[in-house]
């Protein structure tokens, strides 16, 4: 029986060992990533990922909203860029 069937039976699930219950460092992103993303030239604006974006967008200076599409971070980046 899976740990799930065990719970809805009314069981309680197993309490975890301390090993199980050590918590990773979330990594959060350095101005060395966002410096990485910059100096990437050959990779175009059309190819990048929502993350790559917005990180090329704070060094360029202009914040990007991540909910929006791809497609309308692209759009929006290259007319800043262009207006610039």
């Amino acid at each position: 029986m899976s740990l799930f069937a065990k719970m809805m039976a009314g069981g309680s699930a197993p309490e975890p060992s301390p090993e199980e219950t050590t918590v990773s460092p979330v990594s959060e992103e350095t101005s060395d990533d966002l410096e990485e993303v910059a100096l990437e030239t050959d990779i175009s604006i059309k190819d990048m990922t929502k993350e790559e974006l917005e990180a090329y967008g704070r060094t360029v200076g202009i914040e990007l909203d991540r909910r929006r599409s791809r497609r309308k971070l692209v759009r929006e980046l290259e007319e800043y860029l262009t207006d610039s």
